[in-house]
């Protein structure tokens, strides 16, 4: 179903997914804050992609690198020159614009002035900073604008130390920074953000093969994500609008409801990366093939993934409304491994002969899942609120429970509910939650 940002905001708001940034205070520029359930869903998408990208596969390895880094590094990579988006200003409010972005024959959108717009300029998205006590040139640093040239720079202590041989790839989950001029969509683009990249290392020959190869890979992520495939658009980016550093680029695009936008990047970097932080640093990269004894500097294969653009499809494919009976029952169809909580418990009522059974057997299961405890409401009202989180399984605990040391387990998707007993309880939800 078409969903709309408000109804994925309002959500993520009153159910503690997602909330503004600094609220208390008015909020600050499109910064976000993850609540109870966002930090549960962001966590199982960041250990469910290393676990597929990382540590299932021989081939790979992972860092955790700095966010802050000598500026020469962002000499060498472009970034410092090249990394700019034009700027335009609206001269009777001062208002500021990506030119590219907007039509400046109309009239500025937030005072309505028209024909005001300053010709266009550069305008760097590095965040700068300082290091030390004095706020000058030689202290100037910046905070990271994408994770990947850590993994180019560590590349000759990570090929030591791990042993791995061409090909290989090494690969970073973390924050990076950009001093966006138009950030918006919730949390689809902001100045602050994290990512989920690969730098695949290959012989310059294997190229293209290896290409193909993490396309097909990228969709398969797509599909374990329970992202609507229907709604995915393989972009090759022409030869005239790409990156410096690329040959070839395939932007992976989703039909977020604000329309077609990126979601993933898939980037064929040459030997760029390596060749010129070699030439900068001094150090020449060589790999030395062991059985051939050839040297080269290694291309390189960029699978990069946004870990919120990822949360926000995730969120947008698993948001259903369904009729049932005389209301609509909004509920969050989560893949099992990523569903926030996994399991409620729920006891019929807040007697303490019911508690005295619900409440322990919640500590027993949250020491394997993520696990809630309701006793408030109706039990129909629990069944909704647990349906609008996305959690799986409802456990409820009746009266009944103690005399048949039974309890009844509910079905997030289909609703159907069965009779399992207490000692069997454990297994029969590890069987259906996979783990």
């Amino acid at each position: 179903m078409d969903v709309s940002m408000e109804k994925i905001v309002t959500l993520c708001k009153t159910r503690g997914f997602i909330f503004p940034g600094s609220d208390i205070y008015g909020g600050l520029a499109n910064s976000w804050d993850y609540g109870p359930l966002g930090v549960e869903l962001k966590n199982n998408i960041k250990q469910a992609w290393w676990k597929k990208f990382v540590t299932s596969r021989l081939d790979m390895v992972g860092i955790d690198a700095a966010l802050l880094m000598n500026p020469k590094v962002w000499e060498a990579s472009g970034h410092l020159a090249t990394f700019t988006d034009p700027l335009v200003e609206c001269k009777n409010c001062h208002e500021r614009y990506r030119a590219d972005q907007i039509d400046l024959k109309k009239a500025c959108q937030k005072c309505g002035n028209k024909d005001t717009f300053t010709e266009p300029s550069s305008f760097n998205l590095m965040l700068k900073t300082w290091l030390g006590p004095k706020e000058d040139a030689t202290a100037t640093v910046y905070f990271r604008p994408e994770t990947a040239q850590a993994m180019f720079v560590d590349f000759p202590l990570v090929m030591t130390s791990s042993r791995k041989r061409v090909p290989f790839g090494i690969a970073q989950i973390g924050k990076a920074f950009r001093n966006e001029i138009t950030p918006g969509n919730f949390i689809f683009r902001q100045r602050e953000f994290e990512q989920m990249e690969i730098e695949y290392f290959i012989h310059p020959s294997d190229w293209e093969k290896q290409f193909e190869t993490w396309l097909a890979a990228m969709h398969e992520w797509i599909v374990e994500c329970g992202i609507t495939t229907s709604a995915i658009h393989d972009l090759e980016v022409p030869k005239d609008e790409l990156a410096h550093y690329s040959k070839r680029t395939v932007d992976i695009e989703y039909d977020f409801p604000f329309g077609k936008k990126e979601l993933y990047g898939l980037a064929y970097r040459t030997d760029f990366d390596l060749t010129n932080h070699g030439k900068a640093s001094g150090k020449e990269i060589l790999y030395t093939d062991p059985e051939t004894n050839e040297k080269y500097v290694p291309h390189v294969i960029e699978p990069s993934f946004g870990v919120d653009r990822t949360l926000l499809a995730v969120l947008t494919s698993a948001y259903h409304e369904e009729a049932v009976e005389d209301e609509t029952r909004v509920v969050m169809k989560f893949p099992k491994h990523l569903a926030p909580v996994k399991v409620a418990v729920l006891p019929l009522s807040k007697k303490d002969e019911l508690a005295n059974v619900a409440y322990p057997l919640a500590e027993q299961l949250a020491k394997r899942w993520r696990t809630d405890y309701d006793e408030t409401q109706s039990i129909g009202k629990r069944y909704r609120r647990q349906d609008e989180i996305g959690t799986p399984f409802c456990v409820t605990v009746d009266f009944e429970t103690l005399e048949d040391k039974a309890v009844t387990v509910r079905d997030r998707d289909t609703m159907k509910q069965e009779r399992v007993p207490l000692a069997e309880l454990e297994n029969y939800l590890s069987k259906q939650l996979g783990c």
